[in-house]
Parts: C-alpha cells; sequence; structure tokens
C-alpha cells in the first residue's frame, strides 16, 4: 500500500482551510485517511501551519511520500531536515547529539526569521494603512479624574506617612551618635 501525506480540503468556497493527513494513495482527496498530522491556512499573513513534527517526521522515515505542497512545509518546519540528519546518524556520519544539536540551532535560527517577517509584515501594514487613512493611528489616553479623597482616607493615609517616617528618622540619629 503506497502512502502519501497530502492536504484535505476543508473550508468554504474560496476560503481554503486544508489538514496534513497521512492517506493512502488510492483514497479520495477528501475521503479517508491514516492520521492527521497537522493544519495549513494560506489565507493568513504569514500562513498559518500547524504541524505534529514527530508523527510527521515518523512517516516520513516509514516510507510516506508528500506531495509537492507538503513537501515544501514540511521542509519549512524542519521535518526534511531532521530526516536528512537522521540519515547521517544511521549512516555513521554523525552522532544523535551532534544531530539534535544541528536542528536545535536550525529551528532557532528559523523561528527568529520567522518572528521577523511578522514584525515586518505588521510594521507594512500599518505603513499601508496611513497611506490610505492619511494619519497615523493614535490611541486616545484614558481620562483619570482625581476624586478629592474623604476625610478618613486623609488621616489614614498621614498615619500611614508618619509611621513610615519615624523608622527612617530613628535610622539616621543612631549613625549621627556613634
Amino acid at each position: 500500500m503506497a502512502v502519501k501525506i497530502r492536504l484535505q480540503r476543508k473550508g468554504r468556497k474560496k476560503a481554503p482551510f486544508y489538514h496534513i493527513v497521512v492517506a493512502d494513495a488510492r483514497s479520495p482527496r477528501d475521503g479517508r485517511f491514516i492520521e492527521k498530522i497537522g493544519t495549513y491556512n494560506p489565507l493568513t499573513v504569514p500562513a498559518t501551519i500547524s504541524l505534529q513534527n514527530d508523527r510527521a517526521f515518523h512517516w516520513i522515515m516509514v516510507g510516506a511520500q508528500p506531495t509537492d505542497t507538503v513537501s515544501a512545509i514540511l521542509s519549512f518546519k524542519g521535518v526534511m531536515y531532521q530526516k536528512h540528519l537522521q540519515v547521517g546518524v544511521n549512516k555513521g556520519a554523525l552522532t544523535q547529539e551532534q544531530a539534535d544539536a544541528k536542528l536545535a540551532a536550525w529551528i532557532e535560527n528559523k523561528e527568529g526569521a520567522v518572528a521577523a517577517r511578522k514584525v515586518a509584515t505588521a510594521k507594512q501594514k500599518e505603513e499601508f494603512r496611513v497611506k490610505v487613512d492619511g494619519i497615523a493611528k493614535v490611541k486616545p489616553k484614558p481620562v483619570v479624574e482625581e476624586v478629592a479623597p474623604v476625610a478618613e482616607e486623609a488621616e489614614a493615609a498621614a498615619e500611614a506617612t508618619e509611621e513610615t517616617a519615624a523608622p527612617e528618622a530613628a535610622a539616621e540619629e543612631t549613625p549621627a551618635a556613634e
């Protein structure tokens, strides 16, 4: 049985949303599948990808063939690089610790690049909005009305300041006595 990792379309017309599934190659696109390993939403900027990396890696290692789009998603998430490193470990080219260190460094670098991309996209959206609207978005500062304290609260506050001031004065007198 040939196993494929492919996209299963969900969502409504002109608003696609995909599940990433492991399925028999003979089953229909939106039909039976063996396991759902993630989701892909191409409408967000950048695209939202949720993937169970360990399950995707398992299926890749046992011979499941990804489609072109899923292969690109797996490469983006580091599963294909993890497979590449694991093949090197199996051949004895490097140790498992070295492979894990390389993968962790790659993932950290990739997450930094994705975070920078999100910031750049937000900045571009704001610049575009300013171009269209003609003004910068300024959040109004909340107006805080000061209420005159009640006489009891004022007395309590005065007592609290006297109590804190008394120990400070005693502390000042002690060094002078020495």
